[in-house]
């Protein structure tokens, strides 16, 4: 019996698409979800151009689409099948293979990227576990991103240096510059971006372990923790935040600065949210200042995080009288709304050690549970600031010079160098 055996026969949704024969080779397999796509190509160009690694590489991308979907969008999908199907035929060697699969009329309830992910990925597993290749490596990109040409053999050095790792994520930048788009879409991303580097920055910051990007054009996961944590989920949107999220609570998960992914600044209606969607509505809405999360939420976050081993086998008494009525409000008061003791009692009752009471912790004060913390206290205690002051609050604790830098663009790149150069 194969490693995913079990897996596949309770979790998979289409029998195998491909039935070309899996080389022993094969270690890595790149999923593209690709719906409504004009720029498919570009992005098979980009890793067609790429270094070839020791082992061999799949391509698998999904060409998607569900019920009753619009003439319009129904012909550009016959026309990127038809055009890649071409491109295909003539971009093959020994160390890298391409594969389309043609999968429309999905179920309206669950079309969309996430299902379109999860079809692509358990078709990579299928194909790893062909050969048994429980630590093969499965990766997540979109079909309007670019990347290094270093980008396979640097994820096949990651995995090689921890051959037990769950997963890691990909450095990406998106374009700041260029005569693809007109200025106001690279203004938007600089912003966008800086929001999506300070929030990880300010988490990581108050003390939470599980601080890492979740970007889906730019993962990596092993078979074997991907089937663990039962797979991708068939969520329209967020579905990279909520399947990740999963994989980095397994622990051994990393971070690839060696190389980048290039994801498109394009607006995009094709989900709820995310990058696209949110490029779309900067533009809509004309914001110039992007509002988000107060840094003095982060802080306050932190004074609770920091004290985490003081909460190791406490009973409620001390819980309620002690300990939290010396956090700051807005703690304190999330905490009671959310009636974190029930949680934390938990714990306890199954914790012998400090090592173990602070990883649960942080599995039940988890990446959502830090969402519902700030949501809830900006409702009720603080107001939403420009992400360019809280960026600069922030670099300001990180021992960074923020004097006569007032632009999004100057503090992203100050926010990518630092990521870069720190853990």
């Amino acid at each position: 019996m194969a490693f995913a055996d079990k897996y596949l026969k309770k979790q998979r949704l289409f029998p195998d698409y491909i039935e070309d024969t899996v080389s022993e080779e094969l270690n890595i397999i790149v999923t593209i979800p690709c719906f409504n796509e004009p720029d498919l190509i570009p992005s098979l160009d980009a890793l067609w151009s790429c270094e070839r690694p020791n082992c061999a590489v799949e391509v698998i991308v999904i060409v998607n689409s569900g019920e009753l979907v619009s003439n319009e969008i129904f012909a550009q999908n016959q026309k990127t099948i038809s055009d890649a199907r071409v491109w295909m035929k003539n971009h093959e060697d020994e160390k890298l293979k391409f594969f389309l699969i043609d999968q429309p009329n999905l179920p309206k309830k669950f079309a969309g990227v996430g299902l379109a992910r999860k079809i692509a990925m358990d078709e990579a597993v299928s194909r790893l576990n062909k050969i048994d290749k429980t630590n093969g490596i499965i990766t997540g990109f979109d079909a309007d991103s670019a990347c290094d040409t270093n980008y396979f053999v640097e994820i096949e050095k990651l995995f090689k240096k921890y051959p037990k790792a769950n997963g890691a994520n990909i450095f990406y930048e998106h374009p700041l510059e260029g005569k693809e788009f007109e200025q106001p879409i690279y203004d938007a991303i600089a912003q966008y971006e800086l929001y999506l580097r300070y929030y990880m920055l300010a988490m990581r910051f108050a003390g939470h372990p599980h601080a890492f990007h979740t970007v889906g054009s730019s993962f990596a996961v092993s078979a074997n923790a991907y089937i663990k944590q039962g797979g991708m989920n068939r969520r329209q949107a967020g579905e990279d935040f909520y399947f990740l999220q999963k994989i980095i609570a397994l622990g051994k998960f990393y971070e690839i600065k060696t190389t980048r992914v290039i994801p498109s600044p394009r607006e995009s209606d094709r989900v709820p949210f995310g990058t696209g969607k949110a490029i779309a509505t900067f533009l809509e809405e004309g914001i110039l200042d992007y509002k988000t999360y107060n840094y003095s939420a982060f802080k306050d976050i932190k004074i609770f995080f920091d004290r985490v081993d003081e909460f190791f086998g406490v009973d409620y008494d001390t819980y309620l009288n002690k300990l939290i009525v010396s956090l700051p409000g807005p703690v304190r008061s999330y905490l009671k709304e959310d009636n974190f003791f029930e949680a934390l009692d938990e714990i306890n009752r199954n914790c012998s050690s400090i090592e173990s009471f602070r990883k649960k912790f942080f599995g039940a004060f988890n990446a959502f549970k830090i969402l519902k913390y700030l949501n809830n206290v900006h409702e009720q205690f603080i107001d939403e600031e420009s992400i360019v002051v809280c960026a600069k609050q922030l670099l300001v604790d990180l021992g960074i010079e923020t004097k006569g830098i007032y632009s999004a663009k100057e503090l992203l790149e100050i926010y990518r160098e630092y990521e870069k150069m720190n853990d």
